[in-house]
């Protein structure tokens, strides 16, 4: 049966669609924006709640890696196989150690063994598993509202209906132009930047109102976020559509063992980073992962300085232990344009891709999904009676507001900073993006057409 387009973009339709989607599934769209926006600064938290793990006054050079390594299996002498050494991102923070599997955690999703060390004294400062410290058990709940895979998958879909109830409150915003400008109206000429409301206002309806125009302005970031977190949850997706195999992030896609024969001269940590960085001798060491067995040989992660992704980087380098030699490198200058769209993922959901400005940014427009929630929710309680409306006085909070004009001009002055980014990064990547973005249609097409030629049907003609 054919629907008309104005029957389709019937406003009471999308009206329902919207507010059932925030009666229903609001609750977890305002969880993972809270949870999201405290685990952009995952990091910084975690040192605030444990000084322990920050070094105030970092002092002389830092330990070699075979020695830090030492100190780790001394602290854990029966952890056998593969250890991941995490370099740290400033001179005040300590290297990571990561245990993949460990046994105490090991029927669980993810749940390694951290270890923090000092990377000046090689002294093991801490050991503690993922999703026991308040950091981590917060970012598992952002990821998979801990219960494991069916969560992960669960946020999937919450991301894919963020987007619908994104699209669906931008629809229902555009008639209520004339609407908002008559509630924040624009400035007297004397008034400079302030804004100007309303003297009487009911509280409800200020609610609505801070609701219509905070969705407006966040909405193409957390579109944006809602679009990279589907993919984060669902990476198989876009790997099959952009051809890029291996990209899911925090893997390398690619099995690669020693051939060479085991001796008594294994090449050490120092000595595999020093040949790992023949190929890219200005790039900065991100990751360095041991072997595991006698087949097992060096992964070397390095970052490049035109890669956007500064905590996982695809610049990788594999040495064999045992003749030290280098197996095989990824470098993301050879990357397709499927793989170069992928590689924008993880730091465009974390907004690292833009540096500390975006990630603010991204940390605002977090926490603007859970006044979105409550701001919704008050105002379709007030419909059903359930609340009562409140008369506000704003001219008894007019000083307040003029002491708001400078936070709102640094504000102003910061997205105008992020928009002026935002667009170099555009005129460089611009290009790669569009044809990415072309190929990926084109490969849906195909895969599209090929199985409706299976089951027999021609719906593409």
């Amino acid at each position: 049966m054919r629907f008309s387009i104005q029957r389709r973009l019937n406003r009471p339709i999308w009206l329902k669609i919207h507010l059932y989607l925030a009666l229903i599934a609001g609750f977890f769209f305002a969880l993972m924006g809270l949870t999201g926006s405290i685990s952009i600064y995952r990091e910084e938290l975690d040192e605030l709640l444990n000084p322990r793990l920050l070094i105030e006054q970092p002092a002389g050079k830092r330990q070699s890696l075979d020695k830090i390594m030492a100190a780790v299996q001394a602290a854990h002498p029966n952890r056998h196989g593969a250890w991941t050494l995490e370099m740290p991102r400033s001179p005040h923070g300590m290297i990571t150690a990561w245990y993949d599997k460990p046994r105490e955690t090991f029927f669980e999703l993810h749940a390694p063994l951290m270890v923090s060390v000092n990377p000046y004294s090689a002294e093991v400062v801490a050991s503690r598993f993922w999703g026991q410290t308040v950091t981590t058990w917060l970012l598992d709940l952002h990821t998979q509202l801990r219960l494991d895979r069916f969560g992960w998958n669960a946020v999937g879909i919450l991301g894919l209906l963020l987007m619908i109830s994104i699209g669906s409150g931008v629809y229902l915003w555009w008639p209520g132009m004339q609407d908002i400008r008559s509630t924040f109206a624009l400035p007297a000429p004397k008034t400079s930047l302030a804004i100007r409301v309303r003297a009487k206002i009911g509280m409800i309806q200020l609610a609505f109102e801070l609701h219509r125009l905070l969705g407006l302005l966040s909405a193409a970031i957390l579109l944006l976020l809602a679009f990279t977190g589907v993919q984060l949850s669902y990476p198989a997706v876009l790997e099959t559509l952009a051809g890029s195999s291996g990209m899911e992030h925090g893997e390398t896609g690619r099995n690669i063992v020693s051939t060479a024969m085991p001796n008594n001269h294994p090449v050490g940590l120092e000595s595999a980073e020093f040949v790992a960085r023949g190929p890219f001798p200005r790039a900065e060491l991100r990751r360095v992962t041991t072997p595991a067995g006698d087949s097992g040989i060096y992964r070397i992660n390095l970052r490049q300085s035109s890669e956007i992704n500064r905590r996982h980087p695809y610049t990788t380098v594999w040495v064999d232990r045992w003749s030290g030699q280098v197996k095989e490198v990824r470098d993301p200058a050879g990357f397709t344009q499927g793989e170069a769209f992928t590689s924008w993922i993880w730091p465009m959901h974390t907004g690292e891709a833009f540096g500390s400005t975006g990630r603010l940014l991204w940390f605002l427009a977090g926490l603007s999904l859970f006044i979105l929630y409550i701001s919704g929710l008050l105002h379709w309680l007030h419909r059903y009676g359930k609340i009562k409306d409140k008369e506000v006085d704003f001219a008894a909070l007019r000083p307040l507001l003029y002491r708001s004009q400078e936070a709102a001009c640094q504000a102003a002055s910061l997205l105008l900073r992020l928009s002026r980014l935002v667009l170099h990064k555009a005129q460089l990547y611009a290009p790669r993006l569009i044809k990415s973005a072309a190929m990926l249609l084109r490969r849906l097409y195909a895969t599209i057409a090929n199985r409706q030629k299976r089951i027999g049907k021609s719906g593409w003609e």
